[in-house]
């Protein structure tokens, strides 16, 4: 191929183009033009494999050329694309009401747990509690061990734990930050642990994962009074001051004397029915169950380096997820972990 044949045939791709830009009818149409003319395999690429018959002297020229051509093909394409682009807003400006109200842009909301759990937060806090957070995986001996529940007590078969190694495991409570904060502070502290907790245990109450708040204060001289009034104020903040709350002896590991705390039901107002009907909350008894505490144990004391004998303590453990269903009137757990917007849409402030 002569260098004059290789150039004219660079040139009739200029009006070959603008010949199918004229043709084009949509952008679309533009783009099949682009890849008819500038793609690897279209007009453009099949002129220049001329260009290697073409003697060492005329490359550089033709080369030249080439480039030449090829920015022209794509400059006309361009124009011819921000055309059809102008011309497709003028359109679409045509049909545009700037009267019509626009659209409210849909808001999300925070979760009912993070809420109950901000809530309680705030109040304990104001009664100048600290805020701690720790590890989700944790040591036996924090989780166990610490808190007076040795290898062979009865209570580790109550928590249906979730081990990952004969030592390593899931936290079954929030406890394990009452060890892990005394063990880095000296009293007077005061604090409370929110955060995930796993128990194997799924049913209309319960779930393998759900929230718990562990608190606790120590100082010298704390009382059993100290704990009754904390944890009653704490109550009627959140449920209200015409809530009746009691305690009830009870059990646990790692406090002595340890207390159940009730409430009186939320639905019948500590009736144990509505209208006659049985109530379904409290099973006709007036009274809900919330959360436990106690005194912090003498044995507890010994495995963080605190001396029983200078100072004493409380400690209270809840569930978030109880207090929810209560404080909303939610009756199946479950429904918390769905993530059906139908459900979260109504705690929106």
């Amino acid at each position: 191929m002569s260098l004059d044949n290789f150039l004219n045939k660079l040139s009739g791709l200029v009006q070959e183009l603008e010949k199918d830009l004229n043709e084009a009818k949509s952008i679309s149409g533009l783009e099949e033009v682009r890849v008819k003319f500038l793609s690897r395999k279209g007009r453009l690429a099949e002129v220049m494999k001329g260009l290697k018959s073409l003697s060492e002297q005329d490359k550089p020229v033709a080369g030249k050329k080439a480039n030449e051509i090829k920015d022209k093909l794509l400059r006309l394409w361009q124009e011819k694309k921000a055309y059809f682009e102008t011309k497709q807003k003028e359109e679409q400006l045509k049909t545009f009401d700037p009267t019509v109200p626009g659209r409210i842009p849909d808001f999300g909301t925070l979760h009912p747990i993070t809420l109950v759990i901000e809530e309680i937060s705030d109040i304990f806090t104001s009664l100048g509690f600290d805020v701690v957070q720790g590890p989700e995986v944790e040591t036996d001996f924090y989780n166990f061990e610490a808190l007076n529940i040795p290898p062979e007590h009865p209570a580790r078969d109550m928590q249906d734990t979730l081990y990952i190694t004969e030592n390593i495991l899931l936290r079954t409570h929030t406890s394990p930050l009452q060890i892990r904060t005394m063990l880095s502070r000296k009293p007077p502290v005061a604090a409370i642990a929110p955060g995930k907790v796993y128990r194997r245990d799924s049913d209309l109450t319960h779930s393998p994962m759900f929230h718990q708040i562990e608190g606790f204060l120590v100082d010298k001289n704390v009382t059993m009074a100290e704990l009754r009034g904390t944890l009653t104020l704490f109550l009627h903040q959140v449920f209200g001051k015409e809530t009746k709350v009691r305690f009830r002896p009870s059990f646990f590991p790692f406090t002595e004397p340890s207390a159940e705390v009730d409430i009186s039901c939320v639905l019948c107002k500590g009736k144990g029915q509505i209208n006659g009907v049985p109530c379904r909350v409290c099973k006709e008894t007036g009274w809900v169950e919330i959360l436990g505490c106690g005194m912090i144990d003498p044995a507890v004391f010994h495995m963080v380096g605190y001396d029983p004998e200078e100072f004493s303590g409380f400690a209270f453990g809840l569930g978030v997820e109880r207090v929810a269903m209560l404080k909303y009137g939610i009756g199946d757990l479950r429904i918390f972990f769905d993530n059906d917007l139908r459900f979260l849409e109504q705690f929106k402030g």
